[in-house]
């Protein structure tokens, strides 16, 4: 029996969430008594799978071939079938991002195991399997059960400590055919963007809303994101105005983050946005309204003129910065 954690990679680069996964499946795996195996899928060389034993994975399974090149879920999700039949898995880790949420119901169907979405604790029991996560926008709690053989799991992102441990660990290549009629996607073209982080990669988000007042207003923000090392984002409204792309509303309708730190200036805090910020580990509120909602999701809060607060705040950086 194992626990199988399946690792996504960035162009052959493991990140943080990567390792997070890992070290939350080791313990899982030690309430369980089993070994921890992550997969790794695509190439990546042998010096950075090695990191992932630094988080427990006892051993690391790479597969490469030309079925793994382009990314189709339905590929991927038939490699991690086989492999956590192969080596008798009962447990399977997956990132709860855009790629984990493809997966994981294919997963759950072709394997016919029970899903445990969006999980931000060790399981609560393990004897009926029970799973501990947020629910209606951060608002509740909930403890799911689950009965099947097979458990899947989603991790919320950023909401586990990294456990680094001794690397032991043992890396075997795989070479996993799959049905060629599963492989679907065509990549045309690629395009990315730089010079610009990325707000589902970013450690911390300066986000601004309709109480910057203006889009001539933004300089700060950007200035501020700027010292952080921040991506910038924004609230539907802003976007809605065409203030902002909408590549940076933050929230129910837009992107769901998970960054360290999450700078709301300006910013009520509708439950909608709420819904797509609530698992930030640390929330900092800047807005003048005392009894703004933002407040009450918020670790940190500044009532305050976000115009005379950002200057201020901006200067204090860049005195740490010296």
């Amino acid at each position: 029996m194992s626990v199988l954690v399946y690792t996504q990679n960035w162009d052959g680069k493991f990140k943080k969430s990567s390792f997070e996964l890992v070290s939350y499946a080791s313990k899982v795996a030690d309430m369980l008594n089993v070994s921890v195996i992550a997969l790794s899928i695509g190439a990546v060389e042998n010096d950075e799978l090695k990191k992932l034993g630094n988080y427990g994975a006892g051993k690391i399974l790479n597969v490469n071939n030309e079925q793994c090149k382009i990314l189709d879920n339905q590929v991927y999700t038939n490699i991690i079938s086989q492999v956590a039949l192969k080596e008798k898995s009962s447990v399977i880790i997956i990132s709860n991002n855009n790629e984990g949420k493809a997966i994981a119901p294919r997963l759950s169907v072709s394997l016919k195991a029970g899903i445990g979405s969006g999980v931000s604790k060790l399981p609560v029991n393990l004897n009926p399997f029970t799973v501990y996560k947020r629910t209606y926008s951060g608002n509740a709690y909930a403890q799911v059960v689950i009965n099947s053989e097979i458990k899947i799991l989603t991790l919320a992102q950023n909401s586990f400590d990294l456990f680094e441990t001794t690397n032991n660990s043992v890396i075997e290549d795989l070479n996993i055919s799959v049905d060629s009629s599963l492989l679907k996607t065509e990549v045309k073209d690629v395009q990315k963007m730089a010079g610009k982080i990325l707000l589902t990669d970013a450690d911390i988000v300066v986000s601004g809303g309709r109480g910057m007042k203006s889009p001539d207003n933004w300089g700060p923000i950007v200035e501020l994101a700027g010292l952080l090392g921040a991506a910038t984002a924004c609230s539907r409204p802003v976007s809605d105005e065409g203030w902002r792309s909408h590549d940076e509303h933050t929230g129910q309708t837009g992107k769901i983050i998970a960054p360290n730190v999450y700078i709301a200036v300006g910013i009520s805090g509708a439950t909608q946005h709420l819904a797509g910020i609530s698992s930030s580990k640390y929330i900092v509120a800047i807005n003048s309204d005392k009894d703004a909602p933002i407040f009450e999701a918020a670790q940190y809060g500044i009532v305050g003129d976000a115009m005379k607060v950002l200057p201020k705040l901006i200067e204090a950086v860049k005195e740490l910065k010296k």
